[in-house]
């Protein structure tokens, strides 16, 4: 397991614990509003996510690249795509952008992505 994995489990299982449903309902409210929400207290201001970033940079690169072959794209490419991506005009808020697509991206592939009612 990476230290972006063991880092966005734990985050994930303190939140969980606050939800009836545990950890389905935690990732049902992840999927529907994303980081952006401010679900995860952890990563809602630049410092936070700035932080997140530097420590966690060389997993997160190799997460986009991974998903990025993936969809067939180069990484610059995908990083296009990423929701919020056309917002970016600094440093800040591009690790803000990552972080929080590999947060979400690391907890869906750890818990899953599975949204029925």
């Amino acid at each position: 397991m990476t230290e972006l994995e063991q880092e966005v489990t734990r985050i994930c299982e303190e939140h969980a614990s606050g939800y009836d449903s545990g950890m389905a309902g935690f990732m049902k409210d992840l999927h529907y509003g994303g980081c952006v929400s401010g679900l995860v207290g952890a990563l809602c201001y630049y410092s936070d996510t700035n932080k997140f970033y530097d420590q966690f940079e060389t997993d997160i690169w190799d997460l986009i690249i991974e998903q990025s072959e993936h969809e067939g794209d180069n990484a610059f490419k995908f990083l296009g795509t990423l929701n919020g991506a056309e917002n970016v005009g600094g440093a800040d808020q591009f690790k803000n952008l990552l972080a929080w697509f590999a947060f979400e991206e690391t907890a869906f592939r750890l818990f899953g992505n599975d949204q029925e009612d």
